[in-house]
């Protein structure tokens, strides 16, 4: 079994998700061999009281960059937008920042 902080690497933090906010809707950069289950039950697991309603996850291809001749390209990752069921209670992570 995977440790649910191997899932959930680092919350996403820009102004499209903190516009989710208001909808109940928390962005997390998430382990590209995760599936959505495994995501509902790693977020209800780290914030306890939390009732997840719906996962969305997104492959994210990474970028190519230049450096002078040279070209490389940033990894590629997993988003997961995590909406909360209605009577749960919010993230306090996020809770500061909007």
């Amino acid at each position: 079994m995977k440790n649910i902080h191997d899932i959930i690497i680092r919350p996403i933090i820009t102004e499209n998700s903190m516009d989710q906010l208001a909808d109940r809707k928390y962005t997390f950069e998430v382990a590209r061999n995760v599936n959505k289950i495994e995501i509902k039950k790693a977020v209800e697991e780290i914030f306890p009281g939390v009732k997840v309603e719906k996962v969305s996850t997104m492959n994210m291809l990474g970028k190519v960059k230049r450096m002078g001749a040279n070209e490389g390209r940033r990894a590629s990752w997993k988003k997961a937008v995590v909406k909360l069921a209605e009577g749960s209670k919010t993230i306090e992570f996020f809770d500061g920042l909007a």
